[in-house]
C-alpha cells in the first residue's frame, strides 16, 4: 500500500476562499465518482461555505472533555476505519486539544497519508513555522499555531488561492467573513490593506519558491542546459580577492531593481591542491551574501571559466556579475582571462556584467604551485618559447631585418631563454641556450651555413652566450621557486592562522571543520574516524559527503587518511594527496581532534549541569516535603486524632475549629501539590494552552478566592480589550501572584491589582507595600524553590512565581517585577490583546470595578 497524496490550498489570510476552493474541488471528485469524506471541516459561520458541504460525507467528530467544557476535534480512527479514497482537512496547522491522538493536526494527516489516503487541507501563509517571525514583525501577532515548512513541501501538489487586500476586505465589509460586531476591529488591526499586502506577497514569493523547486527537478530529469529566463538569478563570481564584497553589493543593487531575483555567489577552486584565495576574506564575503539574502556556493574545476559557465546554467541563471581583472598588462600574455572568456563563451541566454573596483590592474599575484611545478599551461607555454622562439627569430633575422650585428643576435637570442626560464623554468631555457647556440652557429658565425667556427673570437662570444643564458636560466627559475614557494607558505599560514583563531574562539563545529577541509584540498569525502581500542572497529565521529562522495567507513576506505593519535584518522577522499600538502592536512586533522574532544566537553558539562540542577531541585523538594509539607499535615492529623477522642467532650464551637483548621490544611496542601504538579508540568514540556478571547474581569476576580477578605484592591477598567489566554493558567498565574503579595504585605496593607492597555498587549500590574527585593535578586525570585530573604519556612516550597511565569510564558506573556513607589515589589503580567480588538488609548480613564 503505497503513501497518499496530500494537496494544500494555500492562503495569505483568513478569508480568501481556501474552504471553499477545497470543498468545490470534493464537489467536482465526488461527481466523477471518487470515494471522498469529510473528515474535518469548519464553516465558522460563513453561509456559502456551509451551503458548500451539502452533499458530502461527513465523518462524525470525536469529543472531548477538558477543563469542564466538550470539544470535538477529526476522529482519526473513524476515518481509518471508513477508508475513503479523499479525506478534506480543514486547517492544517490546527492545535488540537489535550487529550488527543496527536497534538497537531498535521501529524493526524500524517497517519492518513501513511494509510494509504489522499488528504486535501488548507493552510495560511502566517501558519508556517519559519515565517512566524516575519508574520509577527508585519502583523504584530505571534502565531501559535504553526506547521513545519517540510510538511507543507512534501505536498504533492500546492494551489494558492490569491485574493486582493481590496477585494478581501470588501468581503470582511459585507459580512461573508467575520460576524458583523467583530468587522470594525478586524478591518482596523489585522486586516489593514498593509498588513494584506505584506502577507500576500509572502505567500506569493513562496509559492514561487516551491514552483522553483518544480522547475529545477523538470530541467534535471529531461537534462536541459538552455536557460529559462522565469527568473532572473544572478551569478556573482568570486576570486577571494577583495574585490568580492564590490562585486556582491552591486549584484544586491541589480536584484532590487527586480522582484524575486536571486543572488547566488560562487567560489571556483582547482583541484590540484591549496588556493591562494584568502580564507578569511572568503569567509567575510560568504557572510555577506547571506546577510544579503544570497548564498554561497563552493565548486571545484580545473577550468574556472567553464566551471562558471557550468554552474550558472545549472542553476538557470540570467546574469553573471564579475570584476575587471587584477593582473597587469603584462599578464595578458599568459591568456584573456577569465572574464573575456565567460563573456565569449555564455552565449545570447546568459548576460555578463564586468564591474570596476579599486583592484583593478593592481596585480593578480602568482598562483600557489605544489613545490617546483609551475602548472602544466605554464610548462608548455615555457617549451613553446624556449623552442619555436629560437627558430622563429633565426627567421626574422636572416630574412626581414639581417646584418644586425653578432652582438646584438646574441642579446635578442638571450632574450627568449630569459622568455622560457620566466614561463616554463630551467629546462625550457636550458633547451632554449642549447638551441639558440646552434642556430647562432649556423646561421651568424662565419662561416654561415655550417656548424664550424673560424674566429677564435666568435667561439668565446658562442660561449659567453651560452654561459649567460644557462646562469640567467638559472637564476630565473630559482626566484619563479621561491615566490612560488613564498605564496604557498603564505597560502598555508592564512589558512592555518584563520582555522586556530576560529577553533580558539569556539566559532568552529566540526562539520564546519570538515567542510573546510573538503572545500581547501578539493575533496569529494572527508570523515573523522575513532575507534575506543586498536581491536575495535571504527566508528565515523562526523563527516561531510559531497553528492558525487561516498561514505568513508574505515581509514582503508580512503585516498588519504591522517592518523591523529593511535586510534583516530582523519580520512579524504576524491585524489591523492602529494607530500607537501600533508603538513597543513596534519594541522586540520589536529584541530578536529580538539574539536571533538571540546565538543564532547560540553555536553559532558551540560549533563553534569543537568544532573546538578536535578540534584538541587531533589534536595529543594526534600526540604519541602520534610517541612512544609508536613506542617499541614501535621495539623490536620492533630485535629483528627482530638475530634477522635472520646476523653474530651468538645463544643460545637470546638469542633468548628478543628474542622476549619483541617480544612485549611488541607487546602494548603493542594496548593502545594498543585504548584509542585504545575512546575512539573513546566519543565517536561507538557502545558499546552488552549488561547481563547476573554476579558480579564472575567478571569481575575476568580483568582482571588485563596486570600483574606478585604486584602486586595481591584481596579480593572471596564473598557480594556479582550485578551487572547488561557483562562485556567492565566487564573492560576494571577493566583500565584496575588497570594504571593498578600504574604509578603505588612498587616493592615491591601495589594492593588490594576490592569490597562498599551499598544497591542494588556498589562496587570500587582503592587504590594512589603520589603521589596533588590534588582540584583528581581530575576532569581521567579526560580523554582527561591523564596527571597527571611521567609519563615512555613511559607511553601518558593514555586509560586516560577510557576505563574511559566504560565505566562506558555501563553505569549511575560511576567517581571518592579519596584513599588514608596516601598514593596510591583509583578507586571503583560499579556497579548485578541486578534482583531483594537486596543484602548492609554489615557483613558479607568472604572473602578470593585
Amino acid at each position: 500500500m503505497g503513501r497518499g497524496n496530500l494537496r494544500i490550498y494555500l492562503g495569505a489570510a483568513p478569508g480568501v476562499g481556501k474552504t471553499y476552493a477545497m470543498l468545490s474541488e470534493a464537489h467536482r471528485r465526488a461527481e466523477r465518482g471518487t470515494d471522498i469524506v469529510v473528515g474535518f471541516v469548519e464553516h465558522h459561520g460563513r453561509p456559502r461555505t456551509e451551503v458548500m458541504l451539502h452533499g458530502l460525507e461527513e465523518v462524525s467528530r470525536k469529543e472531548l472533555v477538558y477543563r469542564d467544557s466538550r470539544f470535538t476535534e477529526m476522529d482519526v480512527d473513524a476515518i481509518l476505519a471508513r477508508r475513503p479514497a479523499v479525506a478534506l482537512v480543514d486547517e492544517l496547522a490546527h492545535t488540537n486539544v489535550p487529550g488527543s491522538r496527536n497534538t497537531k493536526r498535521w501529524q493526524d494527516v500524517e497517519e492518513l497519508l501513511q494509510a494509504g489516503i489522499d488528504v486535501i487541507s488548507t493552510v495560511n501563509i502566517q501558519h508556517l513555522e519559519s515565517l512566524g517571525d516575519v508574520v509577527e514583525s508585519i502583523t504584530g501577532v505571534r502565531q501559535r499555531e504553526t506547521v513545519p515548512d517540510e510538511v507543507v513541501r512534501r505536498a504533492g501538489q500546492i494551489e494558492l488561492v490569491d485574493m486582493s487586500p481590496q477585494a478581501l476586505r470588501r468581503r470582511m465589509a459585507h459580512g461573508n467573513i467575520y460576524k458583523p460586531d467583530k468587522v470594525d476591529a478586524a478591518l482596523s488591526n489585522y486586516f489593514r490593506p498593509g498588513n494584506l499586502t505584506a502577507l500576500r506577497e509572502l505567500a506569493l514569493l513562496w509559492t514561487a519558491d516551491r514552483v522553483d523547486e518544480y522547475l529545477r527537478q523538470y530541467r534535471t530529469e529531461h537534462d536541459v542546459s538552455t536557460i529559462w529566463h522565469a527568473r532572473e538569478r544572478i551569478v556573482v563570481g568570486l576570486t577571494g580577492g577583495p574585490e568580492g564584497r564590490t562585486l556582491i553589493r552591486r549584484a544586491s543593487r541589480m536584484a532590487a531593481k527586480g522582484s524575486g531575483s536571486e543572488i547566488l555567489a560562487v567560489y571556483i577552486a582547482r583541484s590540484d591542491g591549496l588556493t591562494s584565495a584568502s580564507p578569511k576574506e572568503l569567509a567575510v564575503q560568504r557572510t555577506l551574501v547571506e546577510d544579503l539574502g544570497g548564498t554561497f556556493h563552493h565548486v571545484i574545476g580545473d577550468d574556472v571559466p567553464a566551471s562558471l559557465l557550468e554552474f550558472a546554467r545549472g542553476v538557470n541563471a540570467t546574469q553573471i556579475v564579475l570584476g575587471s581583472s587584477r593582473r597587469k598588462t603584462w599578464q595578458y600574455i599568459f591568456g584573456p582571462g577569465v572574464g573575456a572568456t565567460v563573456a565569449r563563451d555564455s552565449g545570447p541566454d546568459l548576460d555578463v556584467h564586468i564591474v570596476t573596483h579599486d583592484e583593478v590592474a593592481k596585480g593578480r599575484g602568482l598562483p600557489v604551485a605544489r613545490g617546483a611545478r609551475l602548472g602544466r599551461g605554464r610548462i608548455v607555454a615555457g617549451w613553446l618559447v624556449g623552442v619555436a622562439g629560437p627558430a622563429l627569430l633565426s627567421l626574422l633575422l636572416t630574412r626581414v631585418v639581417p646584418d644586425l650585428g653578432l652582438a646584438n643576435d646574441m642579446l635578442l637570442f638571450l632574450c627568449t631563454t630569459v622568455g622560457a626560464a620566466l614561463l616554463g623554468g630551467a629546462f625550457p631555457a636550458l633547451a632554449s641556450a642549447a638551441f639558440g647556440s646552434l642556430l647562432l652557429n649556423y646561421y651568424f658565425v662565419e662561416p654561415v651555413h655550417q656548424w664550424t667556427i673560424t674566429d677564435s673570437k666568435n667561439i668565446v662570444a658562442i660561449t659567453i652566450f651560452v654561459f649567460v643564458a644557462i646562469s640567467v636560466a638559472s637564476v630565473v627559475d630559482v626566484a619563479a621557486r621561491r615566490t612560488h614557494q613564498a605564496a604557498r607558505l603564505r597560502a598555508e599560514s592564512e589558512i592555518l592562522s584563520f582555522l586556530a583563531g576560529s577553533v580558539l574562539r569556539g566559532e568552529t563545529s566540526l562539520d564546519a571543520l570538515l567542510e573546510r577541509v573538503r572545500e581547501t584540498f578539493g575533496m569529494e569525502s572527508v570523515a573523522l574516524l575513532e575507534r575506543a581500542s586498536e581491536v575495535d572497529p571504527w566508528t565515523c565521529a562526523s563527516s561531510v559527503v559531497t553528492n558525487n562522495g561516498k561514505p568513508l567507513l574505515r581509514p582503508d576506505d580512503a585516498d588519504v587518511d591522517m592518523p591523529v593519535g593511535d586510534n583516530m584518522a582523519l580520512a579524504l577522499s576524491g585524489r591523492v594527496l602529494p607530500a607537501e600538502d600533508r603538513r597543513v592536512l596534519a594541522a586540520f586533522a589536529a584541530q578536529a581532534a580538539v574539536v571533538l574532544d571540546r565538543q564532547r566537553l560540553v555536553d559532558k558539562a551540560e549533563e553534569a549541569r543537568t544532573l546538578a540542577e536535578g540534584n538541587r531541585i531533589r534536595t529543594a523538594l526534600l526540604a519541602a516535603v520534610s517541612h512544609d509539607l508536613r506542617t499541614p499535615l501535621a495539623g490536620i492529623k492533630a485535629s483528627v486524632t482530638s475530634l477522635r477522642s472520646d476523653d474530651v467532650a468538645w463544643s460545637d464551637e470546638d469542633e468548628a475549629e478543628l474542622l476549619a483548621g483541617i480544612e485549611d490544611g488541607a487546602d494548603r496542601l493542594d496548593h502545594l501539590v498543585g504548584n509542585l504538579l504545575d512546575m512539573s508540568r513546566l519543565q517536561t514540556g507538557t502545558v499546552t494552552p488552549l488561547i481563547r478571547e476573554i476579558d480579564l474581569d472575567e478571569v481575575v476576580p476568580m483568582a482571588l478566592g485563596g486570600v483574606p477578605e478585604g486584602s486586595v484592591v481591584l481596579d480593572i477598567p471596564e473598557t480594556l480589550p479582550m485578551v487572547a489566554v488561557d483562562p485556567g493558567l492565566l487564573e492560576r498565574a494571577v493566583a500565584n501572584i496575588v497570594e504571593n503579595a498578600v504574604k509578603y504585605s505588612p498587616d493592615g496593607s491591601r495589594v492593588l491589582v490594576s490592569a490597562s492597555a498599551l499598544g497591542d498587549r494588556v498589562e496587570v500590574r500587582v503592587a504590594d507595600q512589603g520589603p521589596g527585593v533588590p534588582d540584583s535578586a528581581k530575576d532569581r525570585i521567579f526560580e523554582p524553590f527561591q523564596r527571597y530573604g527571611d521567609a519563615p519556612r512555613g511559607a511553601g516550597v518558593g514555586l509560586g512565581l516560577a510557576v505563574a511565569r511559566g504560565f505566562a510564558e506558555a501563553m505569549g506573556g511575560t511576567l517581571a517585577a518592579e519596584d513599588t513607589p514608596g516601598g514593596g515589589m510591583t509583578m507586571v503580567l503583560t499579556l497579548r490583546v485578541a486578534a482583531g480588538r483594537p486596543p484602548v488609548r492609554p489615557d483613558l480613564p479607568a472604572q473602578a470595578t470593585s
